[in-house]
């Protein structure tokens, strides 16, 4: 259906596809999830930054997986000055647009942390969003090897923070050059350069969605996936794929072990040699630290999809499963990544400037929490409600929640219409934990009511005649005015 005319003058309330709407409890979790991530970037010295919605489609593009389409995943128009502009893929081309532009503006290293919607024009599918929120940390500036250990240090802490433990998080990490080096070990031109390599990357970062057989068609012949689309394949001989599966399978129990058998498959490769020893110097900053294999391992099946990595990458998966939409177990996967990427801001600038970050995807890491957590989104979330009774009274209705607000209560006055019982049942869509009541009767006894509504829906359950109700529940008492904020208080502390 096409835009509204002359004898259509109303749209259609409808919604794009792989878009949506959010709201009340889950806005507020995502709020104090954002708050405690951030207070850990805080930790560690970064500085925020916010860089527009909007860059130039060849800033973007060029840092895109489909290097071979430029624009592909794009969301794009044309502006007033003829210029193709397109939403954000991610946060990290603009960071780097932005340091490009910065030059000597900029204290190195530059530590940035960000968190915004970026716009992937894809395919939607469950989970999967055309908007979502990213949540990164950058170290601009920094070839050590003890600026890639940190990301994985502050992922740790973050997700500790949050309160997911080792139980909960795994942490993986590889190395971009190991994959290089095992390339050129079966005919690749060194580096990325091989037109093959990137269609190698994405084969590998499907491994846990594939498994190791949908990976070897993925890197051979090509794969039908459940739907019925075709991927083509590297086109890679099976010899050739069988060297690349060895490299995803090298992991073991222990990062030294994983090292050790790394050694093997990279064999004489120089660049290989290099990734093995950014990965030795990872391993000795995690292991002095005290964080074992259980927490932080090396994995060579993690490469990440992205072209632009060109060293160590990493990954955490939450581990615990959660339910689908359908109420079906299922694993929630990664959460966040990231890696080195030593060329972005250099393709702006001609300049050598080493980068590092990690990003964490806050729609997916929110939507686990929300099943692992459920106490966190609590009914008490909501308001106190003040009831209006008397009409002429709105003044003193307004400085009850006056007086509880400056307090740093949330509280608000009913402005609808109805009485007690159409005002209560409001209170408890809106999750309100205590309402306020007063009438006449207690505006001449200098008094207030204050109705428990979760301690009144627990009694709910439990006491069976409207007798009983009136002679045992404690659920609304009345007390006076002057004590409206201190009773409040106790209500809401002792469920809290």
């Amino acid at each position: 259906m096409g835009p509204p005319n002359e004898t259509s003058p109303r749209g259609d309330a409808r919604q794009p596809r792989g878009l949506r709407d959010l709201s009340g409890p889950l806005l507020r979790r995502r709020a104090e999830m954002l708050a405690t991530i951030q207070g850990v970037y805080d930790q560690f010295g970064f500085e925020p930054l916010e860089t527009p919605a909007f860059e130039f489609v060849d800033s973007l593009g060029k840092f895109l997986p489909e290097q071979d389409r430029p624009d592909e995943g794009i969301f794009a128009l044309k502006d007033s000055d003829d210029q193709w502009i397109g939403l954000r893929y991610d946060l990290t081309a603009p960071l780097s647009r932005y340091v490009a532009q910065q030059g000597q503006n900029l204290t190195l290293p530059f530590r940035r942390y960000q968190v915004g919607s970026v716009w992937r024009n894809e395919k939607p599918g469950p989970g999967r969003y055309r908007e979502f929120i990213q949540f990164d940390a950058d170290t601009i500036g920094s070839a050590s090897p003890a600026a890639d250990a940190e990301n994985c240090l502050i992922l740790r802490q973050a997700m500790r923070a949050l309160g997911l433990g080792v139980d909960a998080v795994s942490i993986g990490v590889n190395n971009r050059k190991i994959l290089d080096g095992v390339l050129a070990g079966i005919g690749f031109s060194e580096g990325q350069n091989d037109p093959r390599a990137l269609i190698v990357l994405r084969a590998i970062d499907k491994f846990d969605r594939v498994g190791i057989e949908g990976v070897r068609d993925l890197l051979t012949g090509g794969r039908k996936d459940e739907s019925g689309d075709f991927a083509p394949g590297a086109g890679l001989s099976d010899s050739q794929a069988t060297a690349i599966l060895a490299f995803m399978q090298a992991g073991r129990s222990s990062r030294a072990a994983t090292l050790s058998a790394l050694v093997d498959v990279v064999g004489g490769a120089a660049r290989g040699q290099e990734g093995i020893a950014e990965l030795q110097a990872i391993d000795a900053i995690l292991t002095g630290l005290g964080i074992g294999d259980d927490e932080v391992r090396f994995d060579p099946s993690i490469v990440r999809g992205l072209g632009y990595y060109t060293g160590p990458v990493l990954e955490a998966q939450i581990t615990l499963e959660i339910l689908d939409d359908d109420g079906r177990p299922r694993q929630v996967g990664s959460i966040a990544g990231g890696g080195r990427y030593d060329g972005l801001v250099s393709r702006f600038t001609g300049k050598p400037m080493p980068a590092t970050g990690v990003s964490i995807g806050v729609d997916r890491l929110l939507a686990a929490l929300s099943q692992l957590q459920p106490s966190a989104m609590r009914a008490s979330d909501g308001p106190v409600l003040v009831t209006v009774f008397d009409r002429t009274q709105l003044a003193a209705y307004q400085m009850m929640a006056a007086e509880l607000r400056e307090a740093g209560l949330r509280a608000e006055v009913f402005l609808g219409q109805g009485g007690l019982k159409a005002q209560l049942r409001y209170a408890d869509r809106r999750n309100a934990p205590v309402a306020v009541i007063a009438g006449g009767d207690e505006f001449a006894a200098g008094t207030v009511s204050l109705k428990d509504l979760v301690e009144g829906q627990a009694m709910a359950g439990q006491i069976e005649s409207r007798d009983a109700w009136r002679e045992k529940s404690r659920a609304q008492i009345t007390i006076p005015r002057a004590e409206l904020v201190a009773q409040v208080r106790a209500i809401l502390a002792a469920h809290s």
